[in-house]
């Protein structure tokens, strides 16, 4: 027995050395591939010309490196044009091919009548002449995204009325079918090695209680906080006593939960910021507000509020601080809601200097942002280096939307503040935005930041695993969701160093 012990301790203790070194290879080899991409990534970036081969090679490597999250990403405008033209199809719309005021009538607009009761003349055309008509087709991607825009000198909107005219053209399609639309996104989210999106599908529903709204609304700009606090709170109060509007929080909730049911798998998770536009009136504004914040409080799937709409809109502009204190008092009602805010999305031109003094401070500060969407105008706020240093601080993430900042805001190149952030150990995200009217997708984002700001590797890196790191969820899905990434870099550098090995070898 004695000899049958000792065996079995041997075996047992070989076996462990065996599994150790076998651990220690596993290591090394993860080790020397990490490396060599290093060292293959740094080539090709630091080839000085971007017009060189090298930028497709870059391209192709931006293409496999896993991307963590995107985490600034709106459903509607993620969705490409020609997803839309299908549901025209699928709903029997039609698309008006030319103007005509007399009869209400604006080319590009659908005609969403129900199927068999809209306009039958030829001014009005289905998905399948649409397509057969090679001109018009250009020219609705063209209006119903940011197609080509670039390519033509003739009279045509200003880049951000382009861009934000486009939801309303492709809109009346969008109601087709949320479960089918996140399908869409979630096949292309793994296509481009995304794992986890969290995306703004759905704005909170508000319920209209006229007196207390009309208080609300009568605030001057600079209505005292106090006086402020007063209104919202009285409304707030009614919105936790009225039963149509606890209900209608009740069904936005389990519309979101129905969309997503099934969705999550082994490689992939979906989750929802909810949202109001910040170009309606106060009262409504706060009471869209309440729903978001009370929707995602307690909630895995709702996991933060937000606000959007062009941040230079002249309602926006005029109420921008009492938005923040709406924010303000419902955070305090809600604490364990995250709050992510369009903030700075401006550029000097756009509006009075004025106007770029404090929005990225005042999310911060007031409204207790823990992300901000875009951050362009961090360099004019009041003192930014001061502003800069307590977004250090208190790890306030920005989300970077390279292609929308240059379409919208003529923000690009050396001229965008990523290199601010950089420099200023900011933490950002790199993100999408609107992909399907970007005409763009993650991996061109990343080719954009590594192409044109030559961050190290290991920067790179920790730019992909903050989309992680700053997501909205919990501790132990966060912790699931790192893990994830680990296994995925490991092998991405494992192929990268292959790449690498076999770019080194001379062409035949």
């Amino acid at each position: 027995m004695k000899k049958i012990a000792h065996a079995i301790i041997l075996a047992m203790a070989l076996f462990s050395v065996a599994v150790v070194e076998a651990k220690d290879l596993r290591n090394d080899s993860a080790q020397h591939n990490y490396q060599v991409t290093k060292k293959f990534y740094q080539s090709l970036i630091d080839s000085g010309n971007p017009n060189n081969p090298q930028l497709a090679e870059l391209n192709l490597l931006m293409t496999m490196l896993p991307k963590g999250g995107d985490i600034h990403h709106h459903y509607t405008g993620a969705l490409y044009a020609e997803t839309y033209l299908d549901w025209v199809d699928k709903q029997g719309f039609c698309v008006y091919r030319v103007d005509d005021p007399a009869r209400h009538r604006e080319k590009y607009r659908i005609d969403s009548s129900p199927q068999g009761a809209g306009p039958t003349d030829n001014d009005c055309l289905k998905a399948d002449a649409i397509r057969q008509d090679t001109g018009f087709y250009r020219e609705l991607l063209m209006r119903w995204s940011d197609k080509d825009f670039a390519n033509h000198s003739h009279e045509q909107p200003a880049p951000d009325q382009q861009f934000f005219d486009t939801f309303g053209f492709f809109s009346p399609a969008a109601g087709y079918s949320a479960v089918a639309g996140l399908q869409i996104l979630k096949q292309q989210a793994k296509a481009d090695k995304v794992q986890y999106l969290e995306t703004m599908l759905k704005s909170a529903p508000s319920v209209d209680n006229p007196a207390l709204a009309a208080r609300i609304d009568a605030l001057p700009p600079d209505a005292d906080a106090s006086v402020v606090g007063q209104a919202l709170t009285s409304y707030a109060d009614f919105l936790d006593r009225d039963a149509d509007a606890q209900q209608k929080i009740a069904d936005y909730k389990s519309a979101l939960a129905s969309y997503a049911a099934g969705i999550d798998d082994a490689d992939f998770t979906l989750r929802f910021q909810s949202y109001v536009s910040r170009n309606n009136p106060p009262a409504q504004v706060f009471a869209g507000l309440y729903s978001a914040f009370a929707a995602a409080h307690g909630s895995k799937l709702i996991v933060g509020v937000n606000i959007v709409g062009p941040e230079n809109g002249v309602v926006a502009m005029r109420d921008y601080n009492l938005h923040m204190q709406m924010f303000h008092l419902l955070k305090q009602r809600y604490p364990d809601v995250h709050l992510s805010m369009h903030a700075g999305e401006l550029t000097l031109g756009m509006v009075p200097p004025e106007g770029l003094r404090d929005h990225i401070r005042n999310a911060v500060e007031i409204a207790g942002a823990e992300r901000i969407g875009h951050g362009i105008d961090v360099t004019y706020e009041s003192n930014p280096d001061r502003l800069l240093e307590e977004m250090q601080q208190r790890h306030v993430a920005v989300e970077i939307c390279l292609s929308s900042n240059a379409f919208i805001l003529g923000v690009e190149q050396k001229a965008h503040p990523v290199t601010v952030y950089l420099r200023h150990k900011v933490p950002f995200v790199i993100a999408t935005d609107d992909a399907g009217v970007s005409r763009s997708n993650i991996g061109a984002e990343y080719l954009l930041f590594a192409s044109r700001y030559k961050p190290s590797y290991d920067v790179l890196k920790q730019v992909v695993y903050n989309s992680i790191r700053y997501a909205f969820i919990d501790p132990a899905e966060k912790k699931l969701q790192l893990q994830q990434l680990d296994r995925r870099f490991i092998q991405f550098e494992a192929a990268a160093a292959k790449l690498a090995d076999d770019s080194a070898r001379p062409l035949r």
